[in-house]
């Protein structure tokens, strides 16, 4: 899963990537992808750490990083 390989080595705490995970999740689910070697999902993946760093709910995470990544 790209985000697990975009976070290895981060600083972040298990709870953090824990909830990083559920919003890329989310946001695979409501965007219908599938193949996570889409580069696609890479970037999203990169769009849902980004909105991360000052969003803590999932289900917000991933609404606000669609909306960026459909700009």
């Amino acid at each position: 899963m790209p985000i697990n390989r975009l976070l290895a080595g981060s600083k972040l705490g298990p709870e953090e990537i824990k909830r990083l995970n559920a919003a890329y999740t989310h946001a695979l689910r409501s965007l219908s992808v599938v193949d996570r070697n889409d580069p696609l999902a890479e970037m999203l993946a990169r769009k849902i750490i980004e909105v991360g760093a000052t969003e803590i709910d999932p289900a917000k995470i991933s609404e606000i990083a669609i909306k960026r990544f459909r700009v």
